[in-house]
């Protein structure tokens, strides 16, 4: 269990990285700063995807509105950046304490 909640972490931190450097290239190249959301990387990658989900939970406002949209809303980097963190956090190796030593 602790393994895999490091393998996530890496994979959630390099997915932070690369969603980073996606937006430094962008602002570097239009002269202006870009920081690109988690949706507007959803819409590019799947757009089909993105219309689907989001079509079927504006259904129920109450959890697009206030749970769904401002998460999603986050820039990409952050959000994985903080999932990295989460996950690395909950897979670290805990250090045994021998309590009884003298």
């Amino acid at each position: 269990m602790l393994a895999s909640l490091r393998v996530l972490a890496v994979i959630f931190l390099l997915v932070a990285v690369l969603a980073a450097v996606t937006d430094v290239t962008y602002s570097m190249a239009g002269n202006r700063m870009v920081i690109t959301s988690l949706l507007e990387h959803w819409a590019k990658l799947a757009p089909q995807a993105s219309q689907t989900a989001q079509a079927s939970l504006r259904r129920l406002p109450l959890v697009w509105d206030f749970l769904l949209k401002p998460a999603l809303s986050l820039p990409a980097w952050g959000f994985f950046l903080a999932l990295g963190i989460l996950c690395a956090w909950g897979g670290r190796r805990r250090s045994k304490v021998n309590i009884f030593a003298n």
